[in-house]
């Protein structure tokens, strides 16, 4: 195996890669990943166990690197490429068809040939066995048997060849978490096979290819525990990070940009009742009767959320044809169930909805232009971000265009819940095909799978929080991507509340892993901590982490309670007033030093004065555990056991902000004045609590009541640490 040197120089414009930089338009940035990608699988011995590593985010742009890398592996001496996809048809299909397409110009010039491991001719020439070749392989049992097979037994000269395998989505199969163990020995058997071929090849490079840093912690082998508690990440040979533009739309946006006032991000989220899930599993006709799909109270948000998609794809179609750019088919994702009786329930409730309007639009009725109107009104908010008056189309326009649509058959309703399904909905670029101006797709584990989606501008999302996990939640986002600021415009994300804060949590939780891993390249660690019996905080197996109950800490992070209501004042009054005593020596926005202890008293005292909003949760113990653990790493014996406690009396802060969400900022950051900003000059090896008694006035939507309402600062010098809340059952 050669290795690279200082006297060897990598081939950076050669055949392959030049024609396809040109083509896909490398931006600079991205030809330097794909550049020291290649320097490095070359330079270094990669392997299964220590592998090169590619870490991107959810839909932006890993398998457009990747085909890169390829390209420039072929400059290289490299003679093929092994390209390892998800376990599915439909994502195997989408894989093939790019790389297919990629390459198309190659394979025309019988200089390459791509190829599904499944569908293989009867025999390769040895003419077509001397071009570059690419093997799309699906990590499953009989797919890695077949491509054994290929290689050591068929053709087994193309076993010494120079070989690069990638393992694309590689959290999902050979590096990924056991839920049963069926699961976990079908991952063990896939790992081993994967390594097993690696073994036998005699130059091989092994590239791994992911979207959740997450995956790097779940090998108990590789976790060590060192005396600060940090846990190691697999050790790769190298990591390169794909370069994410301004254009790519991730958890940023969704879950940060979204707390700001008046941003398009804040427009976003429309919350799910509960019980409207509840309907949507499985018919019942005592909860909801199909024929009031119009009018039944429950299946506001469903409704809406359709009608809302008619407005915004017709919206945005109308600003297309007055610009004489090419129309855009849009589509609609509702994945809130993976079993196939809610899909099919589900089918037919949007099918009588659309047929409903469909009637409506026919004979004129009144109601129907009162919910395209609401629709409108609701959308023409979000676009005034990014469009003037003038550039937003009338209502009269969209209201004919989405009437026209409706009598016309211009919207598709296309259940996806199996494989089969999936494969004949692709089109000729691996992608969901849209066949019409507008499609509704319903459909659960299959559509969470890596399938692009294009034009996505409505998500209805459901599925239950308590189950899940950081990969599986990352790679439901089908959100995420690139998308134009102006169809974000008319973009929206239906979720219950609940779900929106779990994945909130999700989002804080990859954010730190990542920023630890950029910041301090693959040698960084994480701290994962928890309680133990005897109350003290010991490391944790990231293992072993309920991912819906976490708590990420990073420097300067909030940590407080937000939507909720006071207790009524007979039954608080009593605790507040103890608060007060405690309290009354403090001086008013000075910082004070005082023990974690007394403050961690009084934020037990105050979690029994307010009540939490159904969807919201704030969890005492694991603030009060999380400003204990900040407070000891002090390397100030003085300060250790101790934090800054800054109060404020007086305060009459409204319940809800002017858009209606619960106030989330009542310590005012960012202004320069509040006292967050006091927090932050003196949290810098410690933490800070700010407690504000706040009045409670009925006309601000509370309940008359004074309370005190607090907020913990984390100190600047946190390391990334992850704090389990609660353990699942079964550790």
């Amino acid at each position: 195996m050669r290795h690279l040197t200082s006297g060897i120089q990598i081939q950076k414009n050669g055949h392959f890669y030049s024609t396809l930089a040109a083509y896909l338009d490398y931006n600079a940035a991205m030809k330097h990943c794909i550049y020291e990608t290649v320097e490095n699988l070359v330079a270094k011995s990669t392997t299964v166990e220590k592998p090169g590593m590619l870490l991107g985010n959810i839909q932006s742009g890993k398998t457009r690197t990747f085909i890169g890398v390829i390209g420039m592996a072929f400059d290289n001496e490299y003679d093929m490429a092994i390209v390892l996809t998800k376990g599915t048809k439909a994502l195997a299909k989408q894989t093939y068809e790019r790389l297919h397409s990629e390459f198309a110009s190659f394979a025309e010039d019988d200089q390459l040939q791509v190829f599904d491991i499944m569908q293989m001719p009867d025999y390769l020439s040895s003419y077509e066995r001397n071009q570059k070749l690419i093997f799309v392989v699906k990590k499953q049992k009989q797919n890695l048997a077949r491509l054994h097979e290929l290689l050591f037994d068929t053709y087994p000269e193309l076993a010494r060849k120079r070989i690069l395998m990638i393992d694309d989505e590689a959290d999902y199969a050979s590096i990924g978490f056991e839920k049963t163990k069926k699961e976990a020995t079908d991952i063990r058997t896939i790992a081993g096979q994967i390594d097993g071929l690696r073994h036998q090849l005699v130059y091989c490079s092994f590239l791994q290819v992911t979207a959740t840093p997450y995956s790097l912690y779940l090998q108990p082998e590789t976790i060590q525990v060192h005396e600060h508690k940090t846990f190691q990440p697999i050790r790769p040979a190298f990591t390169s990070l794909v370069p994410i533009p301004n254009t790519y739309i991730g958890g940023k946006f969704y879950f940060e940009e979204s707390e700001e006032r008046g941003s398009l991000a804040s427009y976003l989220h429309e919350e799910i009742a509960n019980h409207e899930l509840v309907v949507l599993k499985k018919e019942d006709r005592r909860r909801f009767k199909i024929e009031h799909v119009l009018k039944s109270d429950k299946i506001t948000t469903l409704r809406n959320s359709v009608v809302q998609f008619l407005i915004g794809g017709y919206m945005r179609r109308i600003q297309q044809q007055e610009k004489n750019e090419r129309l855009s088919k849009y589509a609609f994702i509702i994945h809130t169930e993976i079993n196939k009786v809610a899909h099919g329930w589900q089918e037919q409730v949007i099918v009588a909805m659309i047929t409903a309007l469909e009637r409506a639009a026919v004979h004129e009725q009144p109601f129907l232009t009162t919910m395209l109107q609401d629709a409108y009104s609701s959308l023409v908010e979000s676009m005034k971000q990014f469009f003037s008056l003038e550039e937003i189309p009338s209502f009269q326009q969209v209201q004919y265009e989405v009437t026209r649509a409706l009598v016309e058959g211009h919207i598709l309703v296309s259940k996806v819940n199996s494989e089969k399904q999936v494969e004949q909905l692709l089109d000729d670029k691996g992608e969901l095909k849209l066949r019409t101006p507008l499609t509704i797709f319903i459909g659960g584990q299959i559509l969470d799978r890596g399938i692009t989606v294009r034009n996505l501008i409505g998500f209805y999302y459901g599925r239950n929080p308590r189950t899940f996990q950081q990969d599986t939640v990352l790679q439901h986002s089908r959100m995420y991507g690139y998308r134009s600021f102006a169809d974000l415009t008319v973009t929206r994300f239906y979720t219950t509340q609940s779900i929106f804060q779990v994945m909130k949590q999700i989002h804080e939780f990859d954010t730190a892993l990542r920023d630890a891993f950029e910041l301090g390249g693959h040698n960084a660690g994480v701290v994962f901590i928890r309680k133990d019996e005897q109350d003290r905080i010991i490391p944790c197996s990231p293992n072993k982490l309920l991912l819906s109950k976490t708590t990420t800490l990073k420097p300067y992070k909030r940590l407080l309670p937000i939507g909720f209501q006071t207790g009524y004042q007979t039954y608080i009054k009593k605790s507040v007033g103890e608060i007060d005593r405690k309290l009354r020596k403090v001086k008013d926005g000075k910082p004070t030093l005082v023990k974690v202890k007394a403050v961690s008293a009084i934020l037990r005292t105050i979690a029994k004065t307010i009540e939490m909003e159904d969807g919201y949760h704030w969890d005492v113990e694991a603030m009060i555990a999380a400003i204990e653990y900040l407070s000891n790493q002090s390397d100030d014996e003085r300060l250790k056991g101790k934090v800054w406690l800054i109060t404020r009396f007086d305060r009459n802060i409204a319940r809800f902000d002017q858009n209606g969400r619960f106030i989330s900022a009542p310590d005012t950051p960012g202004t320069g004045g509040g006292e967050a900003a006091i927090a932050k000059q003196v949290a810098k090896t410690i933490p800070a609590i700010i407690l504000l008694r706040q009045k409670g006035e009925k006309e601000k939507g509370w309940r008359d009541a004074p309370f005190w309402w607090p907020i913990a600062i984390t100190p600047q010098k946190t390391e990334a640490t992850i704090f389990a809340n609660e353990l699942p059952k079964e550790f």
